[in-house]
Formats: C-alpha cells, structure tokens, sequence
C-alpha cells in the first residue's frame, strides 16, 4: 500500500477529536496523534493503550489460564501503555529503548495502532521475544505506526506471561490443579487474538484478516500457536510470519519439571507445598529464575512451551506436519549470524579448540564429531569460533526455520528469507545478528537505541521500505512479493527458492545447501 491509499477523507474529518471505541468489555478512549511518514508525507495514527483482554493474573489466578476481563461502565483511559510483565532486567530490552518501567503480575494488556476506527483492514498482530523471559509489546521498536500508515493495517502489540509466571510447569510436583501452567503464556497470546476476533472491527480491523507475527521467541510463539489446537489456526488467525524462531524450541515434562524443582529449590519450598508456592512473592519467585540462566543442558531456553498433554498433546512442529494450520500462508526466515549477538557474552569462545566445539555441539547432535568435521571442509578457512557461529545458528535458527517450511508445505504456502545485511556497528563484529532486521521490519529506523544497532548509514532506509513492504503485501494478499524487490515465489522442497535481503536483494535457490544436507538426519 502506498500514502495515496490511506483513507485520507476519514481522518480529516477526525479533526482534533479524541478517538473512542468500543471493545467487547467497554469503551477505551485513546489519542490522536500527527506523525510524518519515511517519505516525508503527514498521517494521523490513533492509538490505544493498556487496554486489558484478561483479569489480573494475580493471587487465586496466579498460575492459572487467563480469566476473561471484568467488563466496565464509564470510557477507560487508553492513553498509556500498562505495567510489562514481571522480569528480570535485560541488556538487550535496554538497548531496544524500553524505558523504566512499572512490572507487575497485572500486565494483560494489548495496544492498537490504527488509521481510523470505520473499515475493515488487514491486521497485524505482534508477539515480542525476549527468551520468552523478558520484552512487552510497549518497546519502542514495535511501534505500529508506519505499519498504519504505509500499509492500511491495524497493528496490536500485547504482554503474556513470562519466565516462571508464564512457563513454569507445576503439574508434576504441584498436582493437577496446576495443569497447563506450563504453557500459560501461549494461552495468554490466544486469549489476546480471541480478543481481536470480538472486538477490532470497532478499531477499523478485519477479523478474518489477521496476521500474527514475531521474533526470536515471538517467531517460536507464532509458530507454536500454529500447532496449538486451542489457538484454532485459520480461524484466530489466517497468516504467519515467524522470525528468527520456529516450532522446535519445546520442552518435555521432565525437562520442565527439572527446571522448576531447581527454582522451587531456590525458593526454599517442597514440592506439594502448595501454600507455601502461592505465598512466595513475586520478586522473589522472578530472581529465582535467574537460577537457570539463558541456557539448559538438553534445551534450548530453560522457559518454554512444555509438551506437557494438556496445552500442547504433542510438539507442535509434528502437529503442524499432520496439517494444524491448514490453509495458513506461512512466511519465515532467518538472520545469516544469528548467534554473534550471544556470542558478545560468551568469553570462553575467543579460546575454544576443537574438542570444545565438539562438545558444544554434541548437546545437539550425536555425531557431533562427524558434523564438525563436515562443516569444516565446507569452511576451512575460518576460525573455531567463527564455525560455532555458523553452526549454532543453524541448529538454534536456520534448520528449524526450514523444517517448520518443510512440515507446512503440504497444508499451506509459504515463502522464506535470509537476512544478510551485516550492521557495522561494534566494528563489524555483530555481522547480520539477532534481532539486527526488527527495526527494518517496522521501519523504525529512527526509534530510540536503534542506530546504536545499526548505524545510521544511508543504505539502511532502502532496506527498511522494501522490507516493509513486503509485510505489509502479505498481511494484504498472502504474499511478499512486491515491484521493488525481484520475484518471490513460494517455497518447496525441490527449488527452495530463499530470498536473500541485503542492500540488494537476490533469490536464491538453497542457499547454504550443502550445510543444510548436513542435518537431515536430525528432526529439530
């Protein structure tokens, strides 16, 4: 869409009023705000704040699925984003320009960036990552603003449960009342949509045409909902896009339960103290967590979705490959250095040698001497360290990107990218990293903190508009494809054609297939 599709006519005759709308629960008044567009061009963008879709998870509803909201009789102030919810610090939400802020258990709540309030547009519905430990849907990165404007989208952005709040699996040592506690921050996202589908018409959205779409553990969140029969795919939502995170980041119970009895460890509390559990502050139950880390043996995130029977009867990946999301038009890919945002943290990868390597990927792969030896000879002039770089990102990213497109291709299409754009930023150590195509996407390249991440060199906007653009066509017409980037056709599994971004764009048959090949006996 371009700045001469906006409904130019309704916003005018929106004036200076104060925008009210009526969600499902009551009235929410938001603001009406001015902005200029990356072409220079004004628009008005109404935006409504902190509005709840679930009562406060607090006390009795602690560890319990979402409740819907109380309804409310007088117009809510919608004016400001609510509390995020309960966390730890991060480095990274800093950097993302996330402000001080109020956390709090009483974090359900979404936000709506729209045009206008009459119509029916596309929706954009946004889950953030953060390790699915730490983010909101109030970072300044996600700012659906030139998503309204260059697009005719509505854009929601929302908090779920995090870390032990809203992944902690308490059914094994807690009894079955606890059931599904594991897996309370993907319900949280699907009572968020099942909002959506009651209320956004009245913000100007077209229920049967919602997009949802996120990173990192955003990406994992999407495409775990896609093989989640409570998310109802197809009916919550219509379309994917799944970035830097995929279907395969899923704990087992044992690997969920040996979590929690080290954070009840922590705690001091005996598993079936169930008195003791709902008394523990949470403060307490927060810095607990931080017990785990970022990494587990044997798992990826120590927080995340749990096979746990209930939420999710089996992976989702294997639930997407029998055909879960039927009719989904699926669009995903991957950052080229995914892991060198990580690696910053890890000083003892400056030293590694080969056994290390081995044994770093061995958490991964059985043959895990064999497969370093593989990827050395496709890369033998690089560094150990580098090679890890190029290995984890495969295992963490790449690989179960192309294996959820592998899984969905017989129920729905779908197009992938790769992301090669290196930031120079750091003196080029960062390459084409984690996180590093957000800002594109949203083309919020003037949004705090991110010119720290990327520079501010020219090169950067082209990206940013084609990019852009290319969401926006799919949320539109289930295709990224667009006149200013070649074509893109859909993937399969004999072409694999990958559209490669960088400052010029290139479709690319199976890029890095020689290193692909390497995992196909490995089903992550």
């Amino acid at each position: 869409m371009s700045a001469s599709d906006t409904p130019e006519v309704e916003l005018l005759a929106l004036g200076t009023m104060t925008p009210v709308a009526i969600t499902r629960s009551g009235a929410v008044r938001g603001t009406q705000s001015d902005a200029t567009s990356t072409t220079g061009t004004r628009f008005t963008t109404l935006s409504f704040k902190g509005i709840p879709f679930a009562q406060a998870p607090i006390n009795a509803l602690r560890w319990k699925p979402p409740v819907r909201e109380i309804a409310w009789e007088d117009e809510r102030d919608a004016t400001a984003h609510g509390p995020i919810c309960s966390q730890n610090d991060m480095m990274l939400e800093a950097m993302m320009g996330a402000s001080e802020t109020v956390k709090s258990e009483d974090c359900l709540t979404l936000n709506v960036c729209t045009p206008g309030l009459t119509g029916k547009r596309p929706v954009m519905v946004w889950i953030h990552g953060g390790a699915f430990q730490f983010g909101s849907g109030s970072t300044p990165w996600y700012d659906g603003s030139q998503f309204v404007h260059n697009g005719d989208v509505v854009v929601v952005t929302l908090n779920y449960r995090l870390g032990p709040l809203g992944f902690l699996h308490l059914e094994d040592l807690f009894g079955s009342e606890f059931a599904g506690s594991g897996n309370l921050g993907v319900l949280d996202q699907i009572a968020a949509l099942e909002w959506v589908q009651e209320s956004i018409e009245s913000f100007g959205g077209d229920a049967s045409n919602v997009t949802i779409f996120g990173e990192s553990a955003g990406g994992g969140s999407v495409s775990t909902l896609m093989g989640t029969p409570a998310a109802r795919p197809g009916v919550l939502f219509h379309k994917v896009i799944a970035q830097s995170g995929a279907a395969s980041w899923g704990l087992t119970r044992d690997q969920a339960t040996a979590n929690t009895q080290r954070i009840i460890d922590a705690l001091g509390i005996q598993a079936g103290d169930v008195e003791a559990l709902r008394n523990a502050s949470v403060d307490a139950i927060v810095q607990a967590s931080s017990v785990l880390g970022l990494e587990t043996a044997g798992a990826t995130l120590p927080f995340a979705p749990v096979i746990d029977g209930t939420v999710l009867p089996q992976s989702p990946l294997e639930a997407v490959r029998e055909g879960s999301a039927r009719g989904v038009a699926l669009l995903t890919g991957t950052n080229l250095d995914e892991m060198t945002l990580f690696n910053l943290i890890d000083p003892a990868l400056a030293n590694i040698d080969e056994d290390g390597l081995v044994m770093r990927v061995s958490a991964k792969f059985e043959d895990a001497q064999t497969l370093v030896k593989q990827y050395r000879g496709e890369r033998p002039d690089i560094s150990l360290s580098d090679l890890w770089t190029v290995m984890s990102s495969d295992v963490v990213f790449r690989i179960p990107a192309i294996r959820l497109v592998e899984a969905h291709l017989a129920h729905g299409s779908a197009h992938m990218y790769l992301f090669t754009w290196p930031t120079p930023v750091f003196g080029g150590a960062l390459k084409s990293c984690h996180a590093v195509e957000i800002p594109f996407v949203f083309n919020n390249l003037e949004q705090p903190g991110v010119p720290i991440f990327l520079g501010d060199g020219p090169e950067r906007r082209d990206i940013a508009d084609r990019m852009h653009a290319a969401w926006i066509r799919f949320a539109h017409v289930n295709d990224p494809g667009h006149a200013t980037i070649p074509a893109w056709p859909a993937y399969d599994s004999d072409r694999r054609a990958t559209m490669v971004i960088d400052t010029q764009w290139e479709l690319q048959d199976d890029p890095y297939g020689s290193e692909r090949v390497l995992w196909d006996t490995w089903a992550g």
